[in-house]
């Protein structure tokens, strides 16, 4: 359909009027919506509709984002306060208005323009991170970087990217840990009124158990069974104190050989989220530690039993 004379100088300004109203920024994505309008005159649609279209993309691409770095702090142990709160603060430079549901394994953003017109959702799986405050740290500080102007979505979006695919980058190696989760766990064995054999003992059940931990997360294996196993070797040479009678205290040592393994972030953030109002994540979590703690249990129960012990 060809037009001439008036109509083509009403429909510039048309689009050129869109255009504003919608704030676009960039040279790619004014050249792609000036292509779009283009085409749309040449339709007889109008730049009406092409701007919509823009805004929708443009919308779900940070909906995306968004609902990926939640999963990715859900992941990592961050509480939902954090994350409402991260999340507020990057929204608020776009001035959109926005929402989160967090189930035991998704997170659902709902996103919409700050008329209400054009709303977008999008899904993402929490994401299956070990719990490090470090990254937890530098996902907030890109919330601060997005929110202060020193960043745009597309640049968050590269960073968020290097964050999580470099997320062990400057942490404290394995088994330099283990070291002092051994010291930690004999220092409890101690407070709890054990003798020096016992801290021994705890000490060598906890370096044992732990490597295992570390052996059995590198291979990739489900965190349920890691416990129970390790809750089971734990267990076995924390029963050195009853069976060669190296310990006068070796209760103490057998029921504090396996503290290390003992699920208290999950405990802590569910007590968070649950006095925040969101009690279906705390009580996720607070069903997720527990599940662990009957692992735990069972690989305790599972020692006691092969060592013969009468401890009751």
């Amino acid at each position: 359909m060809l037009v001439y004379g008036d109509n083509i100088n009403s429909s510039t300004l048309d689009c050129t009027d869109d255009m504003a109203r919608a704030g676009i920024s960039g040279a790619g994505r004014s050249d792609s919506l000036l292509d779009s309008c283009a085409d749309g005159m040449e339709k007889g649609t109008g730049c009406a509709s092409a701007t919509r279209r823009a805004d929708t993309a443009h919308l779900r691409a940070v909906c995306h984002f968004l609902a990926s770095y939640a999963g990715a702090m859900l992941g990592c142990g961050a509480t939902c306060i954090r994350i409402f709160k991260n999340i507020t603060r990057m929204v608020e430079t776009l001035h959109m208005e926005w929402d989160m549901i967090v189930l035991p394994n998704h997170v659902l953003i709902t996103l919409s323009d700050g008329e209400g017109k054009v709303t977008v959702q999008e899904s993402h799986s929490i994401m299956k991170l070990p719990v490090s405050y470090q990254l937890n740290a530098r996902l907030s500080n890109l919330s601060w970087k997005v929110a202060e102007g020193k960043v745009d979505f597309v640049m968050a979006r590269k960073l968020f990217t290097h964050l999580i695919s470099h997320h062990d980058k400057g942490l404290r190696k394995p088994w330099s840990v283990m070291l002092l989760v051994v010291a930690a766990n004999a220092s409890f064995c101690r407070l709890f009124g054990g003798d020096v054999a016992a801290m021994f003992l705890v000490a060598l059940a906890t370096f044992v158990g732990y490597s295992y931990k570390i052996i059995f997360l590198k291979h990739k294996w489900n965190v349920r069974p890691i416990m129970l196993m390790c809750a089971f070797i734990s267990t076995v040479i924390g029963a050195g104190g009853y069976i060669f009678s190296l310990s006068s205290t070796p209760e103490v040592a057998l029921g504090t050989s396996v503290l290390y393994l003992i699920p208290g972030i999950p405990y802590i953030n569910s007590v968070s989220d649950m006095i925040a109002a969101h009690y279906l994540c705390g009580f996720s979590r607070f069903m997720q530690g527990l599940v662990l703690t009957c692992c735990i249990a069972l690989g305790m129960m599972a020692g006691i039993l092969l060592m013969n012990l009468s401890i009751f």
